[in-house]
């Protein structure tokens, strides 16, 4: 049987960020170290899903996925598949396994599980693991200004993999230390010292000592330890009780993003994997109700990975949130001042009928002349040819800036500057979409652009999603030079 691990993997971090003592500030309250990410107003768990898949390129496999697995515990449904959403915005064809596993932090974990079972049950099968969390806690507590917003991917299979997937075990530990119920937006948490000795370290220990006793392995057997955590200071605790030195343990970003849920470990691996070289193990645990631990052993495919130093370049290249109310209007927890309606009709027969168009980005190129247009056009207008086209997806396209307003008064009243941009493509299609994660300043005709999923409106009762542009960054930058 061939190995079967990690092929590829990608993160999405997004483009705002808060310092915990803006945060503080705002309460009289003294600041944690460090800042948190922050979910632009149009991100949620599914649009941040997306962008980690397109990171991992994923979606560029296409038929060559047979599963994508949705994990995480703030998708925006309490009853509808999250995973078909992500797997239409990918292009995924119609024959993938889509499910989606909630409720747990060890959603993503989890989900890696399966995906692992499920290709060793069937050799070739390739499987896309998604994490993605925006989690919420109440205003001035601890947990405000320690969660962060982030999402991540991976691409399980056994088709040349970057990272071999050596073992994999766990426990399960019933207890009420984190919780959030039916109905709540907020985290719920016991006492602190009860959350930390009888739940996370009890856990992460007794998971850790029998996975290294299982595999007959030490601490000093492992290049590097990426370990989950909701503090700035108890994971360093566990691992030092395990036997890993200091210089073992991969940040887990917390001062820069925060725990981000079921995809911070995922979020720490990537940065682990970045600096890793061919034979380096990796032991990785994951706490909530009980732990999972895996291992990985880093293959000599990982030299031909070109994005050595991506996770720096996207936090490099993000913007602060400097009003903190900003912060608790993204997050609906109060309300801005209201605009002007949408002037919209929505019925769910429309959205299902031109999905291509709204979540695939499907455009159409003319089989006589090979113009291209979106959406969909049925007669070519450069040739006139009447239903002669081919259906092509525009999302992995980086169009060009051809021209913009910038229009200070039309958003909302906490997000006010709107961008209206038309852009053109490499093949001459231009589109007409709004921008987002932009500075103002940096603005001009020419300027490289990708598309990014995101939420537009919830009327007719349900999210309503589409695309729009937003300005490449560093790390995209980067990766387009080499």
């Amino acid at each position: 049987m061939q190995p079967i691990g990690i092929t590829s993997i990608g993160v999405h971090i997004p483009y705002y960020y808060m310092q915990r003592n803006t945060i503080a500030a705002a309460w009289g309250a003294r600041g944690l170290k460090g800042c948190r990410s922050v979910a632009n107003v149009d991100e949620d768990a599914v649009t941040m899903a997306v962008e980690a898949i397109r990171d991992a390129g994923a979606d560029a496999l296409g038929g060559g996925i047979q599963a994508l697995y949705f994990a995480s515990t703030t998708a925006p449904y309490a009853e509808k598949s999250h995973a078909a959403i992500v797997a239409t915005a990918c292009n995924l064809p119609e024959t993938v396994f889509t499910t989606d596993i909630a409720s747990s932090l060890k959603a993503g974990t989890g989900a890696l599980r399966m995906a692992l079972d499920a290709a060793i049950a069937r050799p070739g099968t390739n499987t896309v693991v998604v994490a993605a969390d925006c989690r919420d806690a109440a205003p001035k507590s601890p947990q405000e200004q320690l969660f962060g917003d982030a999402a991540a991917a991976v691409t399980i299979g056994d088709e040349n993999p970057i990272a071999v997937i050596d073992h994999m075990s766990g426990n399960t530990r019933e207890i009420v230390d984190v919780w959030r119920n039916a109905g709540e937006r907020n985290i719920n948490t016991a006492e602190p010292r009860f959350v930390t000795d009888c739940g996370y370290k009890s856990a992460m220990q007794a998971a850790v000592a029998s996975f290294l006793k299982e595999t007959r392995t030490s601490a000093p057997d492992y290049t590097r330890l990426v370990i989950s955590t909701s503090d700035l200071r108890e994971y360093l605790a566990v691992s030092k009780k395990l036997g890993f030195s200091p210089e073992q343990v991969q940040d887990p970003l917390m001062l820069e993003i925060g725990c981000s849920g079921t995809a911070q470990v995922f979020v720490a691996l990537a940065a682990a994997l970045e600096t890793a070289t061919p034979g380096d193990r990796i032991l990785v645990a994951n706490y909530g109700n009980g732990a999972d631990v895996f291992s990985l052993t880093v293959t000599d495919a990982i030299c031909r990975c070109p994005r050595r130093s991506r996770m720096r370049d996207l936090l490099a290249s993000r913007r602060e949130l400097a009003e903190y109310g900003r912060l608790l209007s993204f997050r609906g927890t109060i309300e801005p001042a209201a605009g002007e309606p949408f002037r919209l009709t929505i019925s769910t027969a429309m959205t299902w009928r031109d999905q291509g168009t709204y979540l695939g980005l499907e455009g159409s190129v003319c089989e006589e002349c090979g113009t291209a247009a979106f959406p969909v056009n049925r007669v070519c207008h450069s040739c006139g040819a009447k239903d002669k086209f081919t259906v092509s997806p525009r999302s992995h396209m980086e169009p060009e800036i051809f021209t913009y307003s910038v229009d200070r008064l039309a958003g909302r009243s906490d997000d006010p500057v709107v961008v209206q941009t038309v852009a053109e493509d490499k093949s001459g299609c231009r589109y007409y979409l709004n921008m987002t994660d932009f500075n103002p300043e940096e603005i001009f005709v020419g300027k490289k652009l990708n598309f990014t999923l995101r939420k537009i409106h919830n009327l007719g009762n349900f999210v309503n999603y589409y695309w729009k542009f937003r300005p490449l960054r560093k790390a995209e930058e980067k990766t387009n030079e080499g």
